[in-house]
């Protein structure tokens, strides 16, 4: 057995096998030889000089996320602190890309520290030319004004900003404080306002509804004074009528009309009693009270008559 060239195939084989390099999905791994780029690999299986050509480094495809914390301060001089997530990723699989992603930077921990101060000065920047009371209202237009300013940079380093969402704004614990007591008062005042105007519209309709009260009841007062007067009226002409054919219709039976008069009294008399209910009623029932009472009675009647006869 010649142990030579079994050491000889044995030495290919190893050769072959050291030039096999697998990538894996998500990342182009960058070659170089002698130092300098020579070319790029693709996720799976691919063969390099072995020995000669050296996996440089390996470039991640995939989108990456990195948290910020950081300070600003507005015109005001007002300190503001905020908590951000930067979403980012390689622009694309060319070959210029990836030699620009690998060689910019020396490892990725400079990247890191570039990309989070270049996204914390673009923010500052912003923040300075605006008023505390602002800050809070103007998430979506910090987010737009830092793309903005900022894709352009990232795109000579071969990256693109996905995305940035500033999760949490807050301010030192005296201007906490002070807002709150802001927010309180206008609370207050709005409430007091609401208050204010909800009491007016209460007073306002009582009052109308009382007028409304006064005026329903007094057309019913003068409706039913008009009425009770027209009853008065009617009641004094039947009696009158009444009077007048009980005089003719005496007069033509040759009878006294005192005794209407008498009539009357004792009418007069007898309603006393009916619908007295129990109060004390004092009478003259001598026939000298019965006479003046007459004689007044006939004398208010011969008053009637003349006023009549003049008219």
């Amino acid at each position: 057995m010649d142990y030579g060239f079994i050491a000889l195939i044995v030495i290919a084989v190893l050769f072959v096998l050291s030039g096999i390099v697998t990538v894996q999905q998500g990342y182009i791994s960058v070659i170089t030889m002698f130092g300098k780029y020579r070319r790029i690999m693709r996720p799976g299986l691919n063969i390099k000089i072995p020995f000669l050509e050296k996996v440089y480094s390996r470039v991640s495809i995939q989108n990456r996320s990195v948290e910020l914390e950081f300070q600003a301060v507005t015109i005001d001089q007002a300190n503001v602190y905020f908590k951000s997530m930067l979403l980012y990723s390689v622009m694309n699989e060319e070959e210029e890309t990836v030699k620009r992603v690998a060689f910019k930077f020396m490892s990725e921990r400079e990247l890191m520290q570039a990309l989070v101060r270049t996204i914390e000065g673009n923010i500052r920047s912003y923040v300075a030319t605006r008023r505390q009371a602002e800050v809070l209202g103007l998430r979506r237009e910090i987010v737009e004004y830092v793309k903005v300013e900022i894709d352009q940079t990232l795109e000579t380093w071969g990256y693109h900003l996905l995305d940035l969402q500033i999760n949490d704004i807050t301010f030192d614990q005296a201007i906490i404080e002070s807002m709150s007591r802001v927010v309180a008062s206008h609370n207050m005042k709005a409430a007091a306002e609401n208050e204010g105007q909800a009491l007016l519209i209460t007073k306002t309709r009582a009052a109308e509804a009382e007028g409304n009260a006064i005026k329903i009841a007094a057309e019913a007062e003068r409706q039913a004074a008009q009425l009770r007067g027209q009853g008065v009226a009617l009641f004094r002409q039947e009696v009158a009528k009444g009077m007048s054919e009980a005089a003719e219709e005496l007069k033509q039976a040759n009878l006294d009309t005192n005794v209407i008069l008498f009539s009357m009294w004792t009418e007069a008399v007898k309603n006393f009693a009916e619908y007295g209910k129990g109060n004390v009623i004092f009478l003259d029932g001598s026939p000298d009270g019965m006479q003046n009472t007459m004689q007044r009675i006939m004398g208010m009647m011969q008053m009637g008559n003349n006023s009549h006869e003049k008219r």
